[in-house]
């Protein structure tokens, strides 16, 4: 039996997390945003804090909250969202999801999120690994100049500046790492619905994809 789940991989800046909340708020669903859970473990290892001591932290002091522009991160009372943002913290997370440690330490976090309404989980290895079981899986993608784009307009609009071609080839270099890792690599699942969105705008992602999801929860 399938679970009542969707999940949506892809590489970065694919346009995952903003169709993921769209979905989620179209069906009433939690949402699962595992990229930030990454950072929020790399973020939390650069301050210091060993591999055993990071789940035990995220618990007691990491909360997240949704509002309109996305999921807000919390440690204690602070606002660290603006740092797991950062081009930096996510190289961070790129290196060290590499590690089994990790992804053993935040698998059954992850799993955690799932809830009877309903979970969109995004991610790169959600419907893989994580979700096998997800009862509508997509994979969504782009070519790497296009995401590049899409991902330095996001970080001006956050004040930082960058480089176009230094932000293609990083992008680049981050997928052929993602792709031919050992553990998990970035593909698409078997039963997987293969989106590009290069053409696509963000209007016509989510206008397909919820007829997708109305085909599987009939929504």
């Amino acid at each position: 039996m399938k679970d009542n789940i969707v999940t949506i991989d892809g590489p970065s800046a694919s346009g995952k997390g903003t169709l993921a909340r769209h979905i989620a708020k179209y069906l009433g669903f939690e949402i699962l945003d595992s990229g930030l859970l990454y950072r929020v473990y790399a973020y939390l290892y650069d301050c210091g804090i060993e591999h055993a001591q990071i789940i035990k932290t995220i618990n007691q002091d990491i909360t997240f909250k949704s509002d309109d522009s996305g999921i807000v991160v919390l440690k204690e009372k602070n606002n660290i969202t603006y740092e797991l943002r950062k081009e930096s913290t996510a190289k961070a997370a790129s290196k060290i999801s590499a590690l089994l440690e990790t992804r053993e330490n935040l698998l059954l976090l992850q799993r955690g999120f799932y809830s009877p309404k309903g979970l969109v989980a995004d991610g790169r290895d959600m419907g893989t690994v994580v979700f096998p079981n997800a009862k509508l899986k997509i994979f969504l993608n782009a070519s790497p100049e296009i995401r590049a784009k899409r991902r330095q307009l996001e970080l001006q609009n956050r004040g930082q500046e960058v480089n176009m071609l230094a932000l293609i080839e990083d992008i680049k270099q981050r997928d052929l790492k993602d792709k031919t890792r050992k553990l998990s690599p970035l593909i698409p699942a078997n039963d997987s619905i293969v989106i590009d969105s290069s053409e696509m705008t963000p209007e016509e992602v989510l206008s397909f994809t919820k007829k997708l999801t109305k085909k599987e929860f009939n929504k």
